[in-house]
């Protein structure tokens, strides 16, 4: 059928294949990735449960790279910007805007690809309708030249038409089942870099509590 199609159905039919075959290759990807990231971030959590400090979980993650470390890297940063400043709740309301840039750029690149899915999933019905409605109106006007309404005339070139929707429609169909599932598994994974940005800040505060204890014991002595 795809073979005795016309060129444009042929062009349909193509277009529709790469977009599931993107599908499927986003869906391997994405697996892959989402599934290692969450595993870090979650050890990286508990590797830092018992930290007292900004730098004793950043001696606690090593040499680990990742939201974390970039969350800790931020809040030490600019507690070090702060040096001097008296004012604690200043310097956390800095921090936790630096944070909070981090974990927007986290959000955006891991829903990389997801955009893809949901432009695949809402234009292949259509797509694959186009090319449906082409094809047949191609078979009507072999009709009109054979000037026949048989049957057997017209059913190939209509069956190849509406081949072009079926194909549209196993490219959507996964397209969107697969939006729905990263959604879920994205929201879980950004919940888990919440607590990461929770964690930092928890630490900033006790670094500056601390600080603030040792500054008025001095000051006692």
């Amino acid at each position: 059928m795809f073979l005795s199609a016309d060129i444009l159905v042929k062009i349909v039919m193509g277009a529709l294949a790469f977009a599931s075959l993107v599908t499927w290759t986003i869906l391997i990807a994405k697996t892959f990735e989402l599934s290692f990231i969450r595993r870090k971030l979650a050890a990286s959590l508990k590797k830092i449960g018992n930290a007292k400090s900004l730098a004793e979980a950043k001696l606690a993650l090593g040499e680990r790279s990742g939201v974390l470390t970039a969350l800790l890297d931020a809040a030490a940063h600019e507690e070090q910007l702060s040096a001097g400043i008296a004012r604690d709740n200043s310097i956390k309301e800095r921090a936790a805007s630096r944070c909070a840039e981090i974990s927007r750029a986290e959000a955006r690149r891991i829903r990389f690809g997801m955009g893809m899915l949901a432009t695949i999933g809402s234009t292949s019905p259509f797509v694959g309708l186009f090319g449906t409605v082409w094809g047949i109106m191609n078979s009507f006007i072999g009709i009109s030249k054979a000037q026949t309404t048989n049957l057997a005339v017209v059913a190939p070139g209509i069956a190849e038409a509406l081949l072009a929707t079926a194909i549209g429609l196993a490219a959507a169909i996964p397209a969107v089942i697969i939006y729905n599932h990263f959604a879920r598994v994205t929201k879980t994974y950004l919940e888990l870099v919440a607590r990461a940005s929770g964690a930092a800040a928890r630490l900033l505060s006790r670094d500056l509590d601390r600080a603030q204890a040792s500054g008025l014991g001095r000051a006692a002595e």
